[in-house]
């Protein structure tokens, strides 16, 4: 049959990302337990955010974390195919850089509770056992929920890189051929988190 490729929005529309969280008690809320006073209002559309720590990715700890998303892919577990292949080692599984990078990213978005909805990404680069993730993140939107006076939604791209601290924000650079990754660039990910207000 002939090929469909349906059209689909950059980002899902803010009016669907209120429904899976209940109304909160924002009366109730801690910031002393959450980690952070910053709220909805406190982020502006164009800000960055350094999230300043690093975390080095350890084989046994990628492996198990992979086991539990149910990928068994030889390319992460198995080294004595993996040894002679391409890059000589098992490949660190895409979804734990992404759950590493959204660790990172709670610092400096600590009341950021709920990821409502992931708009796009992409994996630019590999990563290996032994190497240490950075991440930043920039505002790339940010709308109040038709309905809801407990919660905003900001729309984020945050970046993770190898063995590189992200204070000075690298993302993509000019290149001879345009434009292309910073070779520490391993995650380029957009998506929608929910805050109180």
């Amino acid at each position: 049959p002939e090929a469909v490729v349906p059209k689909l929005p950059a980002a899902l529309a803010p009016d669907a990302l209120g429904n899976a969280v209940p109304l909160l008690d924002i009366e109730g809320w801690r910031d002393d337990l959450s980690g952070s006073t910053a709220r909805f209002a406190d982020y502006q559309v164009g800000e960055r955010i350094d999230h300043v720590d690093g975390m080095t990715v350890e084989e046994a700890e990628h492996m198990i974390a992979t086991r539990l998303y149910q990928n068994t892919a030889k390319v992460h577990f198995n080294q004595f195919t993996e040894g002679q292949g391409r890059f000589g080692r098992r490949l660190i599984y895409g979804g734990h850089v992404i759950s590493i990078a959204r660790a990172l990213s709670f610092n400096g978005l600590a009341n950021a509770f709920h990821v409502a909805a992931i708009n796009g990404g992409r994996h630019v680069a590999p990563l290996f056992a032994g190497l240490t993730v950075h991440a930043w993140s920039e505002v790339l939107d940010a709308q109040p929920l038709p309905g809801r006076e407990d919660v905003g939604a900001l729309r984020l791209r945050t970046i993770a890189t190898k063995d590189r601290a992200t204070a000075d924000f690298p993302a993509k650079v000019a290149t001879d051929t345009g434009e292309d990754y910073d070779p520490s660039v391993i995650l380029d990910l957009d998506y929608w988190v929910l805050i109180p207000r």
